[in-house]
Parts: structure tokens; sequence; C-alpha cells
């Protein structure tokens, strides 16, 4: 399930290393729950109607990014802490929530992805945090590892699931993306998944690689 969160903006200008301001409205939204610390079935776009300047994103008066997850109780939730409190940083604040239609996925076995939020890939090796490029040779397969991983959790399994990055695609590109004073480089590069249509539709609601529950990995 997938939700568009539009926002009054009122000519603001944020930092380009604001995601993990955004990450913590998110939990704060959700609130105290079993989701946190727990492998993240969810994913968000970055923030969208800006204009990049030199001092950050400068928004005119509107705003608004996407939130979905494979279990629509976590995004019912979710709407249920805006309605709280519907602030969320540097004079942001909720307008309206709408609903997204999912994709039409039924007997279709592959999906061509552009992405919402730049996608990370990242493993512990020998007690260091390495990242993957969308260029590098084991990148693909790392996708697929934590896709599959993930949907373990929920009791799903797909043996012909493929995810390829599309290197032919003219603006591939990398961003090093400062996440609380972590430097994170992670890839702009669409891809193709192929597998079963209950894969699709999941990896559209959850993301892909690592750490969508901080803001990477979110698919259009």
């Amino acid at each position: 399930m997938r939700i568009r969160i539009d926002f009054s903006a009122n000519q603001a200008t944020i930092p380009y290393s604001h995601q993990h301001y955004l990450t913590g409205v998110i939990h704060k939204w959700l609130g105290q729950n079993k989701l946190h610390g727990a492998i993240s079935l969810y994913s968000f776009s970055r923030l969208e109607g800006a204009k990049n300047t030199r001092d950050g994103l400068r928004f005119g008066n509107k705003g608004s990014f996407c939130f979905s997850a494979h279990n629509p109780e976590v995004v019912n939730s979710l709407i249920k802490g805006i309605f709280k409190d519907k602030i969320l940083f540097s004079g942001l604040s909720v307008d309206e929530i709408s609903v997204i239609e999912n994709p039409e996925f039924e007997n279709v076995t592959e999906a061509y992805f552009h992405i919402n939020s730049p996608v990370l890939i990242k493993r512990l090796v020998d007690g260091k945090s390495i990242h993957y490029l969308y260029t590098d040779e084991k990148a693909d397969e790392l996708l697929r590892e934590t896709l599959l991983n993930k949907m373990a959790q929920v009791g799903l399994t797909d043996d012909e699931l493929e995810i390829k990055f599309d290197r032919s695609y003219p603006k591939a590109s990398t961003k090093l993306v400062d996440y609380d004073g972590i430097k994170n480089r992670a890839n702009w590069c669409p891809v193709l998944v192929k597998g079963k249509p209950e894969t699709l539709l999941f990896a559209w609601n959850v993301g892909l690689g690592s750490s969508t529950g901080i803001g990477f990995g979110a698919l259009r």
C-alpha cells in the first residue's frame, strides 16, 4: 500500500543533508512499535517539488513525498500518527494524504522501475562497511539477496527472481548521501525486476537494497 503526502512549504529552504530529519518524522508518526530495530518492510521517497540552490532545497508553497509498506496496517499507523501531529521539520506541515493504487502486476513477470530515492547496497566485510555501485558485478545479486531476505520475513519465495540495474540508462549515476554525518555512496539507476506478480508488488512497496527504512531504495 502506498500513500502520497502533500505538505505546505511556505517558501522554506532545507539543507540537502535532511534525510535523517525525514526519517525521524516517519518514526514519530509510526510511534513506538515492533518495527523499530526490525528489517524494514517499508520505504519512502525523497522530498519532491523543490529547486536546487546553493543554500539547499528551495520550496515554493507545496511539496510531497510517498510512503509505502507491504503491510497496509503500517501505512494506517503512519496516517494515524500524521493526524496527531502534522508537523515535519523546517516549517513543513502536512496538508493532504492520498492513496496511490497498486500497479497492475497480474499476469506480469517483469517490471522496469525508476527510483524515488537512491539505492544503497552495503555489506560488512572484515569489519568494514562496503558500499557497492551499480557498475559492480555483484550489485545485481546483492539486490536479489536482500529482497529475498525481506520476502522470507513474510513467507514469500521466488526462485525465478532476477534484479538488474539498467546500466545503459544515460543518466545513471551515484550520489553521496550524508545521513546525519555518515556518508553513503548510493545509486541513481533504474532497475529491471523479473519474478512473480506478488514479488513485483512487494518490491514496489518495500523498495530495494539496504536501509529502505531510513530513506533509501524507494521505487517509482
